[in-house]
Parts: C-alpha cells; structure tokens; sequence
C-alpha cells in the first residue's frame, strides 16, 4: 500500500498539477507533509488537496497541523511522537498515524492508541542528509512489535521494495520519487502493490 508524501518545494512542476495526477493513479492515500506551512496556508492548501482526493477517492492523510485537523473535521492526521503525546486527548475520534524511529517509540504509540506507524527511515535519503538509515532489522523488529499496522519510510523504491515488503510492513511512503518522477501516474501504477 503506497503512501504518496507531498513536499513542494521538491517539486519542480505546479503542485497540485502532480497531485492530482498522483491521485487520479489511485495510491492508498496522500498525505500533506508540507512542514514550512502556517495553519492558516496549510489549511488553504489542505483544502484544495482534498477535493482532488475526493474526486479521485484517495485518502488524505492531513500532517502535523492537528487544529486544522479538528476544525475540518478531517479524520486522518499523521504526528511525530511528541505531538501524539499532547494532543492524544483531544484527537480521539481521528485515526491518527505516529512517526516513530525506534521499537520504544512504537510501542508507545501504539499504548497511546496511534492507528498506524510510519517508521523510518530505512534506506539513506537526501531527505535526511548525515543521517545513517536505520535498516531493515530495525524495521523488522517495529514489525514484529507492534500489533498497529507498519508503514516504512526513507529511501524506498523500485529496487528496494521487495525487501521492504518482506519486512512485514502493511505498506510504504515515498515522498521524493513522487515529488520528482518524470510522470506521477505511472510511478505510481508502477510501484503501487
């Protein structure tokens, strides 16, 4: 199950162009990362990009901004885990997904009742620059954990999405693959499994 991630400023055609050619290709969801955006520019854009993937019937997975999420009544919102640990009260009727980056982290997202994980990162990436990737042990091992469906992140493609797979994991996000590729549609009917 594909997650697209969304990071404009990677992307060198128009955005919501791509987005919506992402979409129309029918990942398992998109979710809004643009981490520089205010709430007030997130939610403009988060407006927009819903009704692309609603007309596409693709689910939009909100990130970060968890009062832009509350006041649109939008039911999917990814946090790292600091901000799980804040706002888990106040989110309950959300399916809320927690970046985690060690076994601990997940399961305790999974105590504080995250629907999903998204772990990383597991290959390199020019994402995280100077950082070693975490390997598929370590994705293995949040795997075998955790009880919350995986999603693993960083540094996934072609190549290596067989080994990724075999880890366990429910599915996987590409955020710079799907900001750069020549043509969205089909890297995303390619890698979509």
């Amino acid at each position: 199950m594909l997650i697209c991630v969304t990071h404009r400023k990677l992307c060198q055609d128009d955005f919501l162009l791509r987005v919506q050619r992402l979409a129309q290709a029918r990942p398992y969801a998109l979710m809004l990362r643009e981490k520089d955006l205010d709430a007030l520019s997130y939610e403009r854009l988060a407006r927009e990009v819903r009704e692309i993937c609603d007309q596409n019937e693709v689910l939009l997975i909100l990130h970060h901004h968890a009062a832009v999420a509350a006041r649109r009544q939008h039911g999917h919102l990814q946090l790292s885990m600091p901000e799980l640990q804040a706002y888990r009260n106040e989110l309950q009727h959300m399916a809320i997904g927690a970046s985690v980056h060690s076994v601990s982290e997940a399961l305790e997202a999974q105590m504080l009742g995250a629907a999903y994980v998204v772990a990383g990162h597991v290959y390199a990436t020019d994402c995280k620059q100077g950082l070693p990737p975490r390997g598929l042990p370590f994705l293995q091992q949040i795997c075998q954990a955790v009880e919350i469906p995986v999603f693993a992140i960083g540094g996934i493609n072609q190549s290596n999405l067989r080994l990724t797979l075999g880890c366990g994991v429910k599915g996987f996000c590409i955020m710079s693959e799907a900001m750069t590729c020549p043509d969205p549609a089909e890297f995303v009917r390619s890698i979509n499994i």
